[in-house]
């Protein structure tokens, strides 16, 4: 279970809420049409509440120098060679200078933190990620964006196993794979790495109560 909110420290880890997934214009690998707005629109709800209650929010981007630190990945590279696969355009994905590596704008704030060296699945590996939240006095991950069963399956195990609490928000993820995947991530992550809650759910368990003044 997440830390209690009396002593939790919330940040969130918001996962490759970018052009290159979301925006049908410019997106190598899209989310379908109709998923990539809900995400955009309950991103920017929770993410307006975030901001208001000082809760710092992490962007993490996948962005790459060129082709080759995506082909020496085995896994992508079989994905590539696929073309009924729905990521086959991942050796065309999010190359640096691409529309596609940026944030969604109506995602972002200039209050915003964005680690933009993410190569892998795990948001963790070869970033700053870690020392940005410890920094900041984060113990609370409070993860959003896509897709539910690679980058944020993989960001949570990598959270708690660094232990911190993690909580993946179930209608601020979704993935390109289909339903059955997004559900089945989730189920993972809230049987092994933490827990899965609602945006509403989390607004309602880390805003602070309302202090009045006396009688």
């Amino acid at each position: 279970m997440a830390a209690s909110p009396s002593y939790a420290r919330p940040g969130i880890v918001a996962i490759d809420l970018h052009r290159g997934h979301l925006d049908p214009a410019v997106a190598t690998m899209p989310l379908d049409g109709d998923a990539a707005a809900r995400v955009v629109a309950a991103n920017a709800r929770f993410f307006a509440w975030a901001r208001a209650a000082g809760i710092p929010i992490f962007h993490c981007v996948a962005t790459y120098r060129d082709s080759d630190e995506i082909v020496s990945n085995p896994a992508w590279r079989a994905r590539a060679a696929d073309p009924n696969n729905p990521r086959k355009n991942v050796l065309k994905h999010n190359i640096k200078g691409m529309p596609g590596c940026e944030v969604m704008p109506q995602l972002l704030d200039p209050s915003d933190f964005i680690i933009d060296a993410k190569k892998r699945y795990d948001c963790f590996i070869a970033t700053d990620l870690d020392l940005s939240l410890r920094s900041h006095g984060v113990d609370t991950v409070l993860i959003t964006g896509v897709n539910t069963n690679s980058c944020v399956m993989a960001t949570a195990a990598a959270a708690c196993c660094r232990d911190y609490a993690v909580v993946a928000v179930t209608d601020c993820v979704d993935t390109m794979d289909g339903p059955e995947l997004h559900a089945a991530a989730l189920r993972v992550i809230a049987t092994a790495f933490g827990e899965a809650a609602t945006a509403d759910a989390i607004m309602v368990r880390f805003t602070p109560p309302q202090q009045t003044g006396p009688a």
